[in-house]
């Protein structure tokens, strides 16, 4: 295991001095983003109202050799500054990185600030197979909104910076066979190495339905998962489910549940009006039915992990996107946790105002019974009843 953490983090060094024999060709780009959110305090006092200012700076490198290899190295560099102070904090590296390649600081105005190595990874081609090795983009799933087999690092439904999805250190391997078949394997090497995962992947396309498989060990998990993607007509359907064995349950930081099943459904369609929505059912078998069981979810595995995000067992999720004109577009998203009847709406105005620059005004909106005072504690009623409204902007530059 030493070995092959050794040859991650430094096999992409040991190709740069191709580099410099002038061969190959370069590419440079990058983002600068910032977003700004103001939020209400929750119901019950469970948080206060807050500001949040965060800036991202981001730079990528790629160079391709004139034959098989690739090295890709990108950094991305963060403010954040937040009223009250240390209400939020930087996001930390993650189960899914075995090297520390960050460092943040404390400014004495007030703003915390983080610099991070978000890929370094070399990439070898050959005729039919794929190699990647180093801090990667890993993904699964086909579903958009909320994908089962997503189970590396994914987003939350409710995210609003989604454009890079987070590297993490891994081996990756895919063959290719016929038209469009695909049969891989990849290691992700965790923080501890009751984090690292080990795990196999299919996909196909038969009779015109895309085809997808994952098996293996999910962070000391067995699972396994299955989806398949395709239309009725003008429809677009999509259906997924993951299975797990619970890890370490009912322990502290544990599993909650012995076996786990998060299942989706979605369909997509598009009106002739060019009104685009897109609606799913998810079971997440991470959550509870009860919401007093809701601050275990909280501290149980699956959600630290970032493997679950949502509290309860049963959602309807749906986004809609509306063309105003060619440079404004509306869209909206929707969480209802049926359950404990509770939801999220949030409608966003996205604005183009140049090339490569656009800018998104939005407002959370959630609604459900709110906390109840107790004489020594406060009872959570609803998921999202316990939220508070915020708004705010994100604004884009591509370069």
């Amino acid at each position: 295991m030493r070995l092959l953490s050794f040859l991650l983090l430094f096999l992409p060094i040991f190709t740069l001095p191709a580099l410099a024999e002038g061969l190959g060709q370069w590419q440079r780009s990058g983002s600068l983003r910032t977003l700004n959110v103001s939020s209400d305090s929750s119901p019950g006092d469970l948080a206060p109202s807050f500001r949040l200012s965060s800036t991202f700076l981001r730079l990528e490198t790629v160079w391709n050799s004139t034959s098989h290899w690739q090295v890709e190295a990108v950094s991305d560099y963060q403010m954040l500054g937040t009223d009250p102070h240390d209400i939020i904090s930087l996001p930390k590296s993650g189960v899914n990185r075995h090297f520390d390649l960050d460092h943040s600081w404390h400014h004495q105005s007030g703003w915390d600030s983080r610099l991070q190595i978000d890929r370094i990874n070399t990439t070898w081609t050959g005729e039919n197979v794929d190699m990647t090795f180093g801090r990667q983009a890993v993904g699964f799933g086909r579903i958009a909104i909320s994908s089962p087999l997503d189970i590396i690092a994914p987003f939350a439904p409710d995210a609003l910076d989604t454009d890079f999805r987070p590297g993490v250190d891994a081996l990756r391997l895919t063959s290719y066979y016929g038209l469009d078949g695909q049969l891989g394997g990849v290691v992700v090497m965790g923080d501890v190495d009751r984090h690292n995962s080990y795990l196999v992947t299919w996909v196909d396309n038969i009779a015109g339905i895309d085809l997808l498989a994952i098996g293996g060990s999910l962070r000391k998990r067995p699972m396994i998962g299955f989806g398949g993607a395709g239309d009725l007509g003008p429809l677009g359907l999509k259906a997924e489910m993951a299975i797990y064995k619970g890890e370490r349950v009912d322990q502290p930081g544990g599993d909650l549940h012995e076996h786990m099943v998060i299942s989706a459904v979605e369909l997509w369609y598009r009106f002739d009006n060019g009104l685009s929505v897109i609606t799913e059912y998810l079971h997440n078998g991470a959550g509870e039915n009860d919401p007093a069981k809701y601050s275990q979810v909280l501290f149980s595995a699956p959600y630290l992990e970032g493997l679950a995000s949502l509290l309860g067992r049963h959602y309807l999720l749906t986004t809609a996107n509306y063309e105003l004109h060619p440079l404004v577009s509306l869209n909206g998203l929707l969480i209802w946790n049926m359950q404990d009847d509770s939801w999220l709406l949030r409608p966003t105005l996205d604005v183009s105002l140049a090339d490569n620059v656009s800018l998104e005004l939005f407002w959370t909106y959630p609604e459900g019974d709110s906390p109840r005072k107790r004489f020594l504690f406060t009872e959570v009623r609803s998921e999202f009843g316990s939220y508070g409204q915020s708004g705010g902007l994100f604004l884009k530059w591509f370069f």
